[in-house]
């Protein structure tokens, strides 16, 4: 047995509260090292009244990668204490792990044990939005997706794209599409910024008290949630709060007044004169380096009480649903603790989404963000059809792993992508291939999570890395690919009507690198996806019909498909 291999501490990501007397615990060990966890728990202080308390139960393995098996089990209890140990059963050797140590006999200290407070873990409880489970979020880049003024179809279609190419996109145009949300059957908008800028994606905010005004106004805003909301659908907006324009009115000050700036301690300066040229490293902290966008200093009071006032203005004002966070793993954890206390006092059904590219455990403990864009199911896709680096035991592995580590709570809330604004379009990346577009919707839309549907992805929009992803959306019937767009429309059907399908339990799991099968049994439903090119026969799926497209199947499944059935 490995013991280095066993993970677990008595802290809020290993054993935590899912509501009043229910408790989830976990642990973490070495893949395919143990027959058997079993849990061993008492309560604490009825144990010191001589009153034997003394419970186990074997726990569950929810999730296994390439490296480790995840172990939980819940529990309900209603005390001041809980105490526990682990018997860790492998086929040749058994040990008990409690309190950091290992013991080879059963442990009877109690101080020897895990220790569990409820009353503690109950007021740490990760409380989350109840409507965002599973909902499906469409990402709109507003300067490119419509526009309620007529434009030359030469200006709309530019391909490729810049940065500064303006084709008049606005948000009126955004209420004019909103029936093509609703007909493709989405629950959430989330817009890239909107507050004056100027530029074309909206990173550089000089007012964030102030709508661009290409983009429109505060009322238009108002209006757009008000009419999305009626076709119930949320709004999410982007916050940029990691960095400003230097046009910016205390970055303006800095520039103009330099030591003698009342906002010095609002940026993070090293040296005036300010470098700011092109080409040159600047001598004030900025994101990227990009001179255009000086960082600002979260740990400053005054820095803090702007922000977390404009986030809760527009949630006021606009009546929006919820904020994501720009650059959000670069600024401090404090003031995101700030920011959500506050946020949540008065609006507890906001959320709040951090963009963070890689693990981000220390964010979601329950006092920061709500969930992250899981740029790591994005690496996994990418992995398995783009890049072709996986195998299909290695990319189920990549996605148990977010399972495995990912809480309880924030799992069904995960952002997962395809691509986005800051990405090439994932269907240029696999050089067009509609088999594989198709498989990387399903693989998206048919797992639990929040799926994030860039704009156009459902029409087969073409465009290659930041900035030329962002090309004015495909309205003109003639550059829309419709197939993919029923693709698009039943998956989504499938994933709605089959609810079931995003149960987070896995019952069975098989994998084939040969023939690039993957297989997954929920409790009344089974997925299959044939990651690769080449037919496959299958017998199970004989005369099964499969809820895509309501087609029976005569047992073959073709290269780069999925076949959903109910059992």
């Amino acid at each position: 047995m490995e013991l280095s291999s066993i993970i677990h501490s008595a802290n809020k990501r290993y054993a935590y509260a899912l509501d009043k007397d229910t408790f989830l615990i976990r642990i973490r060990t070495k893949k395919d090292d143990l027959t058997k966890v079993i849990l061993h728990y008492q309560d604490k202080y009825l144990t010191t009244l001589k009153i034997d308390t003394r419970k186990e139960i074997e726990m569950v393995k929810y999730a296994s990668d390439g490296i480790s098996d995840y172990y939980e089990i819940t529990l309900n209890f209603h005390l001041v204490c809980l105490r526990y140990f682990f018997e860790l059963v492998a086929s040749d050797e058994t040990y008990y792990f409690g309190n950091e140590r290992f013991f080879k006999n059963p442990i009877e200290d109690i101080d020897y044990m895990f220790d569990l407070p409820q009353t503690l873990r109950e007021e740490e409880m990760y409380i989350v939005p109840s409507w965002a489970k599973n909902k499906i979020i469409y990402q709109i880049f507003p300067s490119r997706f419509s526009s309620s003024v007529d434009v030359s179809e030469e200006i709309w279609y530019k391909a490729p794209i810049g940065h500064m190419d303006n084709i008049g996109g606005n948000l009126r145009g955004i209420i004019d599409r909103l029936d093509h949300m609703k007909e493709l059957n989405i629950d959430v908008i989330y817009m890239t910024p909107i507050f004056k800028s100027p530029s074309s994606h909206k990173y550089d905010i000089v007012d964030y008290y102030t709508i661009d005004p290409s983009f429109g106004s505060k009322e238009d805003l108002i209006e757009l949630v008000d009419k999305a909301h009626k076709l119930g659908i949320k709004i999410v907006l982007d916050g940029v709060f990691n960095h400003t324009s230097r046009d910016f009115f205390a970055f303006k000050d800095i520039r103009e007044n330099e030591e003698k700036s009342k906002y010095l301690d609002w940026y993070y300066i090293d040296s005036f004169p300010l470098i700011m040229e092109w080409g040159k490293k600047p001598n004030f902290k900025c994101f990227s380096y990009f001179c255009g966008m000086p960082k600002l200093r979260e740990d400053n009071p005054s820095v803090r009480r702007y922000f977390i006032d404009v986030a809760k203005y527009w949630i006021k004002e606009a009546k929006i649903d919820g904020w994501r966070l720009d650059v959000a793993d670069e600024i401090a954890h404090s003031f995101w603790r700030e920011f959500r206390s506050e946020i949540k006092k008065e609006f507890p059904d906001t959320l709040i989404i951090g963009e963070v590219w890689h693990y981000a455990d220390d964010f979601l403990d329950g006092d920061e963000w709500d969930t992250v864009m899981n740029y790591d199911f994005f690496f996994a896709v990418r992995g398995l059809l783009k890049e072709e680096r996986s195998t299909v035991t290695e990319f189920y592995q990549e996605l148990s792993r977010i399972k495995g580590k990912v809480h309880y709570r924030v799992y069904p809330l995960l952002w997962n992508l395809l691509d986005s604004h800051d990405t090439e379009r994932f269907y240029n990346g696999i050089n067009y291939d509609k088999r594989k577009m198709k498989l990387a919707a399903a693989f998206q839309l048919l797992s639990p999570g929040m799926p994030l549907i860039y704009y156009g992805d459902e029409y087969g929009m073409h465009g290659g890395g930041d900035p030329d992803s962002r090309r004015g959306m495909y309205w003109d019937k003639k550059y829309q690919d419709l197939e993919l767009y029923d693709w698009y429309r039943n998956l989504i059907s499938v994933r709605k009507t089959h609810e079931g399908i995003l149960d987070y339990t896995d019952l069975d799991v098989q994998t084939d690198d040969v023939t690039g099968l993957l297989r997954i049994e929920k409790k009344d439903y089974v997925i299959l996806y044939n990651t690769k090119d080449s037919e496959i026969f299958i017998d199970e799926l004989k005369l099964k019909m499969e809820l895509i497209t309501g087609a029976i199947s005569d047992g073959y499944m073709e290269g780069y498909s999925v076949f959903v059935y109910k059992k």
